[in-house]
């Protein structure tokens, strides 16, 4: 539950569970220990993409690298070292 208090959660129209399940093995997987809370959508969109360019492991490192990114803004903008 630790993920719905970040600033970052934004609530989504539709069904966010059918979403979810509907998610490649893999990509649910990396979600489970995700440390943000990652949309299906936004999530499938860097998936799908990554896929073809680099196939599933390349894919994880860039969402992995997305997350530390936004991670590392949200800290800059919070003054947080």
């Amino acid at each position: 539950m630790r993920n719905l208090r970040s600033p970052l959660a934004r609530w989504r129209e539709g069904c966010p569970m059918r979403a979810h399940d509907a998610l490649p093995a893999p990509l649910r997987l990396w979600l489970k220990g995700a440390v943000l809370p990652w949309s299906a959508e936004s999530a499938r969109r860097i998936w799908e993409r990554e896929v073809r360019r680099s196939g599933v492991a390349g894919a994880l490192r860039r969402l992995a690298e997305v997350e530390a990114a936004t991670l590392a803004r949200e800290r800059g903008r919070r003054g947080e070292i």
